[in-house]
């Protein structure tokens, strides 16, 4: 039986396993990276509130508030981003000298 993926359309290469993997290994680091810039822009904006003029009590409530809403929103896609990983690890395919793991049994 062959298990090297198909091509997912016309003209396009398909993908050993290896490539899957670490494909998909990228594309969950790329989100981590997203999600810290997003937590590092939102931190940036609380330090400059703290610095402009004319802020007032209610308004800084009111930005903390909104980071307070990012930070959970945040906190659950970084969730996901986890579900995801353990996902992608607990599922790789043993294949022999192919460098993969097989979810981390040594036994395969």
């Amino acid at each position: 039986m062959n298990t090297t993926p198909t091509a997912p359309y016309p003209g396009s290469q398909a993908a050993s396993m290896d490539q899957v993997v670490l494909d998909l290994l990228e594309g969950i680091a790329m989100q981590e990276m997203a999600l810290s810039g997003i937590l590092n822009a939102e931190s940036q904006k609380m330090v400059t509130s703290f610095t402009m003029e004319g802020m007032d009590l209610n308004r800084l409530l009111e930005l903390n508030d909104s980071a307070a809403n990012m930070i959970h929103a945040a906190a659950n896609l970084g969730l996901v981003l986890k579900d995801k990983l353990e996902f992608v690890t607990n599922n790789l395919p043993y294949t022999g000298n192919s460098g993969i793991a097989d979810g981390g049994n040594p036994a395969g």
